[in-house]
């Protein structure tokens, strides 16, 4: 089984534990490859070379970066005692998501793993969480929760999409995870009582046929949004990772139209898997 290649982005916090243990579950089924990644946000006037020289344009103390950049190096170095000596480690300079985003596609990860401590209120519509920009600019898929999972078991994949059209997607990381856990795919439109709800399921199954999925089960929810339709079917399914496309709005189109993909990162405690359509 090809091996799965995972980024963890770490500031050495509970959360990102949380995403190491639920990584450790997928390699329960599949072999996996783990990278934890420290950025030490620093302007870009900051500068580390690739022998861990640190230059500066001077309105930063260089000797201040160093001590910054040796704490995070033995932080880095006692995951290896943590987690052995099969995990990589990486540490880069510069804003956390871009530099997330960047080193996941350069280095042609199938995943980033990453614990969030979720947005809500004034700090969602300012800033967001950081798994919710990297969600929004990653080309890469991004599992993203908030608690222990270590209790997990994947049986049953919601995955959320509007099949008014069926199309093939890239589904390569669903794919992997239905390979190794075999688990039932629900595919779940959220629906307003104008829709044709017969034309709806037979796009299901016909988006189910060109995307190689046949363990598959279909479910229409009339809801007020796409958010609340999820959290509602959840907890009358229960299932165990939400599967979630994301069209990447930014700037004044994310203003006008909120992403529901980014919506649910920031507030739903359960395992979702983002990618971008």
């Amino acid at each position: 089984m090809e091996t799965l290649k995972v980024l963890i982005p770490t500031d050495f916090s509970v959360q990102a534990d949380y995403a190491y243990i639920l990584v450790k579950k997928l390699e329960e089924k599949m072999p996996v490859e783990v990278h934890f990644l420290h950025v030490l946000e620093v302007p870009d006037t900051v500068t580390m070379n690739s022998v861990g020289i640190i230059e500066t344009c001077g309105e930063i103390d260089v000797d201040y970066v160093i001590a910054q950049r040796d704490i995070a190096q033995r932080k880095l170095s006692t995951l290896k005692v943590q987690y052995g000596d099969g995990v990589h480690t990486h540490l880069v300079l510069g804003k956390l998501t871009d530099k997330v985003v960047s080193f996941a596609k350069d280095r042609q990860f199938d995943l980033i793993a990453m614990g969030t401590k979720g947005a809500w209120g004034l700090k969602e519509k300012v800033s967001g969480s950081e798994a919710q920009v990297i969600a929004r600019y990653s080309e890469v898929p991004l599992l993203s929760l908030m608690c222990d999972r270590s209790d997990l078991e994947i049986k049953n994949i919601l995955m959320v999409h509007n099949f008014s059209q069926p199309e093939v997607l890239q589904l390569g990381l669903l794919k992997k995870l239905i390979t190794a856990f075999n688990p039932t795919i629900h595919l779940l439109q959220i629906v307003d009582k104008k829709t044709d709800d017969n034309l709806v399921l037979n796009n299901m199954k016909a988006f189910a046929s060109i995307n190689g999925i046949e363990n598959f089960q279909t479910h229409l929810l009339k809801d007020q949004d796409i958010e609340q339709g999820v959290i509602h079917f959840n907890q009358m399914h229960d299932t165990d990772v939400v599967c979630i496309g994301t069209h990447g709005k930014k700037g004044f189109e994310r203003l006008l139209h909120p992403s529901a993909t980014e919506k649910l990162i920031n507030h739903l405690f359960k395992p979702i898997i983002s990618f971008h359509i």
